[in-house]
């Protein structure tokens, strides 16, 4: 019988073994066809494991969220994209006035805030005033023609 105890691969020093490894590792690197199928081999095989890429994706979004530029960037882009879509701002703005008119003292402090700024126009309150002193005698006359409309139908029915 042959000694083979001192031949092949696992019979080599680690260093050596590790030297002829990178070799083969360098030469199939190369290939990139080759590694990009390798690639993506193992990240449909990694994929499939829901709880491991949650993992990853909360990881990722941590790290990324620290960057503040980077994401008010992010921000920016996706507001400018998202804000030329005219019928989904409409949409959005339709669904969180219905939440926040839903809340009746944050209403009436944006009101109570609103009010003080605008008072703060003395044109302005003027030009209101005007025109609710306007609509004042309109709705009076309105209401005056209304009723003597009603006495003349009323004392018609009467004489009748």
């Amino acid at each position: 019988m042959t000694d083979t105890s001192n031949r092949g691969f696992a019979s080599m020093n680690e260093e050596k073994q590790r030297k002829i490894a990178q070799k083969g590792g360098e030469t199939v690197s190369q290939n990139r066809e080759h590694m990009a199928e390798i690639g993506r081999k193992g990240g449909m095989k990694v994929s499939q494991n829901r709880e491991h890429m949650a993992e990853i994706g909360r990881k990722g979004g941590v790290k990324v969220s620290q960057n503040r530029e980077h994401m008010a960037e992010i921000g920016r882009k996706g507001g400018v994209k998202v804000s030329q879509d005219r019928e989904h701002m409409a949409a959005i703005g339709r669904k969180g006035g219905e939440k926040v008119s839903q809340d009746r003292e944050h209403m009436a402090a944006i009101g109570r805030k609103g009010g003080e700024t605008v008072s703060e126009d003395r044109q302005h309150m003027a030009e209101i005033g005007r025109k609710g002193g306007e609509s004042s005698n309109q709705d009076r006359e309105q209401k005056t023609a209304i009723s003597s409309q009603a006495e003349d139908k009323t004392s018609e029915t009467i004489e009748e």
